[in-house]
């Protein structure tokens, strides 16, 4: 299921969400535990983050006894990457219009 990317800019504006996801796609699987060694943030704040980031699509959530792992599920910014790419395409555009205008001045 891909979210809106107004929904991903939003999960993803928090520094501490967007450290927690960074922290998931270098590091693979984490748990609660982990993640919150490195947060500098409580327990419950982590997880607070982690709910966001699973409504959002962006981490998956896997029970393993009394222990929750969290995996990044990097596919789900694919929204994000379309909008960047078209971005792209738009500012480019503009410097090329940008560049033929300045070099119909100089002639």
């Amino acid at each position: 299921m891909q979210h809106s990317p107004d929904l991903l800019f939003k999960t993803l504006a928090d520094p501490t969400r967007r450290a927690i996801f960074e922290r998931l796609c270098r590091h693979g699987e984490q748990t609660v535990a982990a993640l919150t060694a490195q947060a500098g943030v409580s327990q419950p704040a982590v997880s607070k983050h982690l709910g966001a980031l699973k409504q959002a699509g962006l981490v998956r959530d896997r029970h393993e006894g009394r222990q929750t792992h969290y995996s990044a599920q990097r596919g789900a910014l694919a929204p994000l990457l379309d909008w960047t790419s078209q971005m792209a395409g738009y500012w480019e555009t503009r410097f090329d219009d940008l560049e033929d205008l300045l070099k119909r001045m100089d002639q």
